[in-house]
């Protein structure tokens, strides 16, 4: 009767050959786990955030995003709102390109198809000309599309560096504000004119101006406030 309840447990080579060996294996695991949160406490390493402590030794990297626990910050409503504005600006710019292209496609045809030059093709892609680069110039200072050259910057002792990009976007502020004020200045002076060969006020030529010059001081608040709380500014293609 003992024989027969204990048998199957008895016999070492049935049992070395039906039966997996996962004791030692599982605690070999368990030691490791246990190594590596002891190493981790004791370290100083925070339990949340890129590499999970518990499994070190394994090298599972896992997203702070995943974890709800990233560094990085979420952009702000300020910093969302400009980054909308700015996309919008491209979308804008893209369809005058494309209004443009079609403007000069057709009066090429004219010339030289119908011999029938359409003469507001060419002022109507003069004006579309300005709103595409204003539009474009704007989006430019906000996502650092211009170019620029560093002479003082990098001589500058590195507690320096911060102020100093401070002054470039406060300089770039007071040129777009002088650049809004005198372009609506000349606005109104010839808004009583018209361009014969559209028939519109000349008032229009300088309706990008004025908004790209306000655009440029949004966006250069928008840098200023970044580097002051150490926020992030969203690019507007993202």
């Amino acid at each position: 009767m003992a024989g027969e309840r204990d048998g199957p447990a008895a016999d070492p080579k049935r049992s070395g050959r039906d039966t997996p060996a996962v004791a030692p294996a599982a605690t070999a695991v368990g030691r490791a786990i246990g190594d590596a949160g002891r190493a981790d406490v004791g370290a100083g390493v925070p339990p949340h955030g890129g590499v999970v402590p518990s499994l070190e030794g394994m090298q599972e990297v896992v997203d702070p995003d995943v974890l709800g626990t990233g560094v990085r910050a979420a952009p702000n409503a300020f910093t969302r709102f400009c980054a909308t504005i700015a996309r919008s600006c491209l979308q804008l710019g893209v369809a005058g390109l494309v209004l443009l292209l079609a403007a000069v496609i057709w009066q090429v045809f004219g010339r030289y198809v119908l011999n029938n030059t359409p003469t507001w093709a060419e002022s109507l892609a003069l004006l579309l000309v300005l709103y595409v680069t204003m539009l474009g110039c704007a989006v430019g200072v906000r996502d650092a599309g211009h170019i620029g050259m560093e002479l003082l910057g990098p001589m500058l002792p590195a507690r320096l560096h911060l102020p100093m990009e401070m002054l470039i976007h406060v300089l770039t502020l007071v040129f777009g504000v002088l650049m809004a004020w005198n372009c609506a200045v000349m606005l109104q002076s010839v808004s009583g004119y018209k361009i014969p060969t559209l028939g519109i006020s000349e008032s229009y030529r300088y309706v990008p101006l004025v908004a790209a010059g306000l655009l440029i001081v949004l966006f250069s608040i928008e840098h200023i406030v970044a580097l002051a709380h150490g926020w992030e500014v969203e690019k507007a293609w993202h």
